[in-house]
């Protein structure tokens, strides 16, 4: 069983959840694609147990959301500095 924490408001919460989420907020930057993956999947994990309640339910979807967005904007910042090999052997960005 995860370790809990109380948070501001007095609610218990994940602590192995509540690092990730911290982690991801102080480093938005320098977060890995990967890393990012591994705290949405630890979001959902906990989103996914009984006993979760409704208000750390919206505060684990914000913080869910906010993740997507910086992986989408990171995948974004990758896909522009692909470049394509055209048929002439030059380099073109994608």
């Amino acid at each position: 069983m995860a370790s809990k924490i109380t948070d501001e408001l007095g609610r218990e919460t994940d602590k192995e959840v509540q690092e990730k989420v911290g982690a991801a907020a102080t480093a938005e930057d320098q977060v890995p694609l990967e890393e990012m993956f591994g705290q949405m999947e630890s979001i959902i994990s906990r989103m996914e147990t009984e006993d979760v309640s409704l208000e750390e339910s919206f505060r684990l979807y914000s913080e869910g959301m906010r993740l997507l967005k910086m992986c989408n904007e990171t995948i974004d910042t990758v896909e522009k500095k692909v470049l394509v090999l055209d048929e002439n052997g030059e380099t073109h960005e994608f």
